[in-house]
């Protein structure tokens, strides 16, 4: 029985004595990389920092932390973040936000993001690169709004980013449950009354390929850029609306895509109207698209749906024969 105890006493000093060197390892890497980039020119501060999640789990929280990369416009600040990991391995991390408002900025516009039960999970693989391997992002009840003004809102938020195996290409799907457009889009519905305040489907599913993996850089020299979009489907149902889309873009470092996809619409007419309501498709351009359009879905012998290709080449996209202009730049910065 005395040996029995001794037993149980040394393990439980062995393991003590690991969480408190791997809890201090953890929380060290962190505020390091903090010091880091504040040495690279970032602001990059926090008020405190917490160690708990004995005997199980690692859990550091750093409270008013605040993030700014001058170079890119780019600044984040929040109350507090946690990062918890098993403490049998640190590579896999959980980070959670806090509930309270979080405020996110591109140079001088600046949105706030509330959401509640905010979490990201990260995997990553052993070793100094800290290559990703998994990143999914989930929220309950969410909302951004910018000057008071609600942007978008939804029930429920799901992204998943997903390593394949060729290093370089990820699986990215994402789906959201109650998409609540904001005041603006809102406001186009004055052309499209029947439409109810929120989407039934809103969700993608697609691979992407970088020319680099994922990793440690991405953060501290530049981000992995697209070469390869393999759209496998973009789903969206808002009353009677529907929009479907596939295809394959290839993009070069320039950002430039070039490819197809293709896109079914129903009741696309009320696009029509919304996309003219937008500003998007300018009052003497809404009867020639509208006739257009209205013979190539006879075509396809049903009036209210459409079957396009978006086609991207030389720089510019086009919907079928009517060009739309210059093709957007796909550059992460």
């Amino acid at each position: 029985m005395r040996g029995l105890i001794r037993a149980v006493i040394f393990v439980f000093v062995i393991w003590s004595a690991y969480w408190l060197i791997a809890g201090f390892g953890l929380r060290n890497a962190i505020t390091a990389w903090f010091d880091k980039q504040e040495e690279m020119g970032w602001q990059a501060d926090f008020s405190a920092v917490e160690t708990a999640g004995y005997p199980t789990h690692h859990v550091t929280r750093l409270n008013n932390p605040a993030l700014a990369d001058p170079v890119n416009g780019t600044a984040w600040s929040a109350d507090w973040i946690e990062f918890q990991s098993p403490a049998i391995w640190p590579g896999r991390q959980m980070l959670r936000f806090a509930d309270t408002p979080q405020r996110l900025s591109y140079f001088d516009q600046t949105a706030t993001i509330q959401a509640r039960d905010l979490k990201a999970e990260l995997q990553l693989q052993p070793g100094v690169a800290l290559v990703l391997e998994k990143m999914a992002l989930t929220a309950a009840p969410w909302t951004i709004t910018d000057d008071a003004k609600a942007l978008a809102g939804g029930q429920t938020l799901g992204l998943v980013m997903e390593q394949t195996d060729l290093p370089e290409a990820y699986n990215i799907s994402a789906r959201i449950d109650g998409f609540t457009p904001g005041d603006d889009l809102r406001d186009l519905m004055r052309s499209a009354t029947t439409l109810p305040q929120s989407f039934e489907t809103l969700e993608f599913d697609m691979t992407t390929t970088f020319d680099k993996v994922w990793d440690r850089s991405a953060l501290e020299q530049s981000r992995p850029q697209p070469v390869k979009i393999d759209l496998h489907l973009a789903e969206m149902k808002w009353g009677a609306l529907r929009l479907f889309a596939t295809g394959q873009l290839n993009v070069d470092n320039q950002g430039i895509p070039t490819g197809e996809i293709a896109i079914k619409a129903e009741n696309w007419r009320d696009m029509v109207a919304m996309a003219n309501a937008a500003g998007a498709l300018p009052d003497q351009a809404v009867s020639p698209v509208t006739r257009a359009l209205n013979f190539m879905a006879g075509l396809g012998g049903n009036p209210n749906a459409l079957d396009m290709q978006l086609n991207f080449r030389d720089g510019f996209v086009a919907l079928g024969p009517l060009p739309l202009g210059p093709a957007p730049r796909l550059i992460l910065r």
